[in-house]
């Protein structure tokens, strides 16, 4: 086989689950971020629906209604950027055996809310992923039962209406994480041979060149989400949005309108995705970051096997706002120039062609 066909094949296989995996992970924790403005930065968070659990003056920690210590963390940075996130293992003997990983950290205890160890990685193309064992939750938060719905044969309340509050939508949960990258192939299989995820869905291109993959938690017949963390082919490494997790489609529609009542600019939605079926709505936090609410998604256990589709604008949800050309299109900067003609030149997922591709279809 020459070089070229060599590449080829390497480029279109698609993400698979690893047979021994160093470790399963077991959740998706928290994320890290670095802002100029904690204030700022809590101001549209707690809109969003979080709650801050502490705050000093270099560090701000927020969490969800689940039994959690926190769920984001923000540090004090000249410069916004998104860092990392941490994803929770079983035992310090899971913590011991990333400790192998090259450029993996010692065991380490942590001096953040909940406590607990954890080692530090980095990721193929360049983010920081904290294992953490050991954690003490925090106390569960209070928040609105779902709705009752009355639907056309089955109409449970009767004699009582619907009246949720005008608030900020209680998030429930951080449910996961989206980045891009422009060594898609290396950095898909470093999560699934270090950390057991399994590719639920995979979006590849007219040629079969694999662009997204949704992976899951390999948690055995326990349900886990259609995807804990999701990859997506870019020209550089970068975050692309979190999900967060809210009781219901009302709450959905109520962060909608709370979240322009005070100012903050939309993304895209409310609509149903195709892949993870999640009622969705997206926001963009003062630095340009997408969160995005949702509710009612997918749950698949382990036996569940790989799903190949097709990707374009369509396949991005069954019904709502078609997708904004925005929605993807980079912020360019001298910068990211930079950084898309040097992973032209390096990376062996990207390619000029692809890049062609991608900018017909998606703007």
């Amino acid at each position: 086989m020459n070089n070229k066909n060599q590449l080829h094949r390497l480029a279109t296989q698609q993400p698979a689950r690893h047979p021994q995996p160093t470790v399963k992970a077991q959740g998706l924790t928290h994320l890290i971020f670095q802002r100029p403005d904690l204030n700022e930065a809590a101001r549209f968070l707690t809109d969003f629906g979080l709650t801050v659990s502490q705050q000093d003056a270099d560090t701000l920690y927020l969490r969800a209604t689940d039994p959690t210590a926190y769920c984001y963390r923000v540090h004090r940075a000249e410069q916004a950027r998104f860092v990392g996130f941490a994803l929770a293992v079983e035992s310090l003997k899971d913590l011991q055996k990333l400790t192998r990983i090259p450029g993996a950290s010692p065991v380490e205890k942590s001096e953040h809310p909940g406590g607990g160890y954890y080692v530090r990685l980095t990721d193929p193309s360049g983010f920081i992923v904290e294992a953490v064992c050991e954690q003490i939750p925090g106390k569960t938060l209070v928040h609105r039962a779902p709705l009752p719905w009355n639907l056309a044969h089955e109409q449970p309340r009767i004699n009582a209406t619907q009246r949720p509050p005008i608030a900020p939508p209680e998030v429930l949960r951080l449910g996961h994480i989206v980045i891009e990258v422009a060594d898609y192939q290396a950095t898909c299989a470093w999560y699934t041979k270090h950390f057991g995820f399994i590719p639920s869905d995979v979006q590849v291109l007219p040629d079969g060149t694999p662009i997204v993959t949704f992976m899951r938690l390999d948690l055995g017949e326990v349900p886990a989400a259609h995807h804990t963390l999701a990859i997506a082919q870019g020209f550089m490494a970068t975050y692309s949005h979190s999900a967060y997790e809210v009781v219901d489609a009302d709450a959905v529609g109520m962060g909608q309108r709370v979240l322009r009542e005070r100012g903050w600019e939309h993304s895209w939605g409310i609509g149903r995705h195709i892949l993870g079926s999640q009622i969705f709505d997206y926001w963009q936090d003062p630095w340009g970051d997408k969160h995005e609410h949702y509710c009612d998604g997918d749950v698949f256990t382990a036996a569940q096997p790989t799903g190949i589709h097709p990707v374009s604008p369509e396949a991005m949800a069954q019904w709502g706002q078609r997708m904004p050309k925005s929605f993807t299109k980079p912020r360019m900067s001298l910068s990211k120039l930079r950084a898309l003609i040097r992973n032209l030149r390096r990376s062996p997922d990207l390619t000029l062609r692809k890049l062609v591709t991608l900018m017909r279809m998606f703007g």
